[in-house]
C-alpha cells in the first residue's frame, strides 16, 4: 500500500464552518466525510470530532478538538496555491483575506507575476500564487 499524506487542521470550535467556508471559495472541491461529537463523548456535542474535504487533488482532515491546547496555526506553515487566472486569484484571495490579516498584499515579488500571503479569519495561512 502506498502512503497517503493528507493535511491535518486542528480547530478549537469553528473546524465544520472553515472546512464548508474552504469548499465554497475553491472550485473543484468538495466535503467528504464530517462525523460530530455525540452526547457520550468528550468534544462538544454536535462540533466536528473529524472532517474530510478536498480542494483540487488535495485532501484534509479537520477537527475541533475537545482538549485547549497553549498553541494554534502559525505562518510558518501554510498552503500554497497556484491559481489558473488573474480573475482566480483575486477572488480567491479576497474571500481568504476578509476577516484575516494579510501578510503581502497582492503583487509582483519578483518571483511571482502576482502573489498574495493572508491569514485567514480562522487563523490558517494560505499563499496565493499565479504562476
Amino acid at each position: 500500500m502506498a502512503l497517503r499524506f493528507v493535511t491535518h487542521l486542528m480547530f478549537d470550535g469553528g473546524a465544520e464552518e472553515a472546512m464548508n467556508f474552504y469548499v465554497s471559495v475553491f472550485e473543484n472541491a468538495r466535503v467528504l466525510d464530517a462525523q460530530r461529537y455525540g452526547s457520550d463523548e468528550s468534544g462538544m456535542e454536535g462540533k466536528l470530532r473529524v472532517g474530510s474535504f478536498s480542494l483540487g487533488d488535495s485532501e484534509f482532515m479537520c477537527i475541533d478538538t475537545p482538549v485547549k491546547h497553549d498553541f494554534t496555526f502559525t505562518p510558518s506553515m501554510s498552503i500554497f496555491v497556484d491559481c489558473e487566472s488573474p480573475a482566480e486569484l483575486e477572488r480567491v484571495f479576497a474571500a481568504l483575506s476578509e476577516g484575516g490579516e494579510v501578510f503581502m498584499p497582492l503583487d509582483d515579488y519578483g518571483f511571482s507575476r502576482r502573489f498574495g500571503w493572508t491569514n485567514d479569519r480562522f487563523g490558517v495561512s494560505w499563499q496565493v500564487n499565479l504562476p
